[in-house]
């Protein structure tokens, strides 16, 4: 007589279940990595940047992204630099900063000229975190003393020779170029022509030194050829410039930023900033887009996570009881929240923040998103208790002596969970996106000091949008994989936990 197999297998719990068919989803699968990117980014981008939110730098407003790796491999792209098309007096405005300090911001050095009707135009890659040049700063005696041991011990040249105010130019009549310390020199109109008997055009006196170190006062200018400086002495050997130039406070002096920048990161504050570098660019501040931008998606998913959480709480115990009980509690209950959903946010939102005045603005949104949130949890609570409190399992717990609590804990909620969690996850980035959308139209304001937002950088970076794209790109592009991601992930859930429901929008 032949053997009747007996087939045996180990039993599947539900969320084992549920994780096998959310795995056969690979877009959500995908949309999983995603979020946790986004999170995980949120979390350790502030930390490990050594910049913070309320940290700015006035000279380094509107800088480009740069990144070391591009900039190293000598890529033209993410490298903090833009193409730029300008004038001759314009070029050679930068090429001579790049002349006596050695910091170019002509990159590599590189340009194509070309000629229109208007004169000679030339094209090149103006790298921004050079651009600045030098600066007059007024500084007390010690701190000049500071910046010349810097210089003795590090090698590294900061302070850079001036002239007394009365000698700075006032070129075609134009007094701003007193402030401009890459115009620190006296200049001369200087005609005829140069070494190589060619007509002089661009006149630019610019510091020299020569094979021993000695300073040379040099009117350099541009004779076309090969598009470099021809140089011609005009004021003999004795330098007409000095190194710092006594004021009330001290003494000004003229530095190159970027050095000073070094020196006051890294030998003043100790901060951990070597030397400018902002992988996202910088605002219209002066602030690290990068470091912001993770500091106001942590914000975010704190609010966010935190609304979830509390309305799950509030709005699950409140529809259960709603849907268990039924009959008179579930019809006071049930108008309770219809007249608070009644309500719109806004004016909920509005009256939080007139009451609560120069209170806590994040405090005031979390309120509100309360007080309209946990009703949707609610109502999705409520409906699952009616749809599983009279099955048959339900029925013989009751017959057997179970009380309401542990029938509602332990037989209904169960069996609701996998709605429950859908709806709870798919609240995440609407808040977020609120949050966002109030923040964008100023109605709340979480830009303070140390804290920011996702809206905040939106709203600043829109008068931006053509002149500097990076500033909206990089929040715009956060918030675009946020949503995408989160809708492709609560659909997998919800295949997952309910495959009832599979293809059911």
């Amino acid at each position: 007589m032949q053997e009747i197999p007996v087939f045996t297998a180990r039993p599947i719990g539900y969320f084992k279940d549920a994780w096998r068919r959310f795995k056969r989803n690979k877009a959500s699968v995908v949309a999983s990595l995603i979020i946790g990117f986004l999170i995980a980014f949120s979390l350790f981008a502030p930390m490990f940047s050594p910049y913070t939110v309320s940290y700015q730098d006035d000279y380094y407003k509107f800088r480009y992204p740069r990144n070391k790796l591009f900039l190293s491999l000598g890529l033209d792209f993410w490298d903090g630099c833009a193409e730029k098309t300008l004038p001759e007096h314009t070029f050679y405005y930068y090429l001579s900063m790049g002349k006596e300090t050695g910091r170019y911001a002509i990159k590599g050095e590189k340009y194509e000229k070309f000629d229109k009707e208007k004169g000679s135009y030339y094209q090149f890659r103006l790298d921004s975190y050079e651009e600045i040049g030098c600066v007059f700063l007024s500084l007390t005696n010690g701190e000049y003393e500071r910046i010349q041991r810097y210089q003795d011990e590090t090698g590294r040249q900061v302070l850079y020779p001036t002239t007394s105010p009365n000698l700075r130019p006032t070129i075609d009549g134009n007094p701003k170029l007193t402030l401009d310390a890459n115009y620190w020199y006296q200049y001369k109109v200087v005609s005829g022509r140069d070494e190589n008997g060619l007509p002089l055009k661009q006149k630019v006196l610019i510091p020299v030194f020569d094979d021993d170190g000695n300073f040379q006062n040099i009117y350099a200018s541009y004779s076309g050829g090969d598009g470099y400086f021809s140089r011609m002495r005009v004021e003999g050997e004795t330098p007409l410039y000095d190194y710092s130039i006594p004021n009330q406070t001290g003494v000004e002096v003229r530095v190159n930023y970027h050095e000073y920048y070094r020196f006051y990161h890294s030998y003043v504050l100790k901060d951990g900033i070597d030397e400018p570098n902002f992988l996202f660019g910088t605002t219209q501040a002066g602030k690290d887009v990068f470091t912001c931008l993770g500091s106001g998606a942590r914000l975010s998913f704190f609010l966010a996570f935190t609304v979830s959480f509390v309305n799950l709480l509030v709005g699950g115990i409140y529809g259960a009881i709603e849907g268990y009980y039924g009959g008179n509690a579930d019809l006071i209950m049930e108008r309770v929240s219809d007249i608070l959903s009644a309500v719109p946010f806004m004016i909920v939102i509005t009256l939080l923040k007139m009451h609560m005045g120069d209170g806590s603005q994040l405090l005031a949104l979390f309120i509100a998103f309360f007080l309209t949130g946990w009703i949707s949890m609610a109502k999705r609570v409520r409906m699952q208790f009616y749809r599983f409190k009279n099955r048959e399992y339900v029925l013989a717990s009751r017959t057997l002596g179970a009380k309401d609590g542990r029938i509602m804990l332990k037989h209904v909620f169960p069996n609701a969970i996998g709605t429950i969690i859908t709806g709870s996850v798919l609240s995440i980035p609407a808040t977020i996106f609120s949050e966002s959308s109030l923040s964008y139209l100023g109605i709340v304001n979480l830009n303070t000091g140390s804290v920011t937002s996702i809206g905040t950088l939106l709203a600043n970076a829109q008068p931006y949008l053509t002149t500097y794209p990076y500033m909206i790109l990089f929040p715009a592009l956060f918030i675009c994989l946020l949503m995408l991601s989160f809708n492709l992930f609560g659909n997998g859930l919800r295949d997952a936990f309910n495959p009832s429901l599979k293809g059911i929008e």
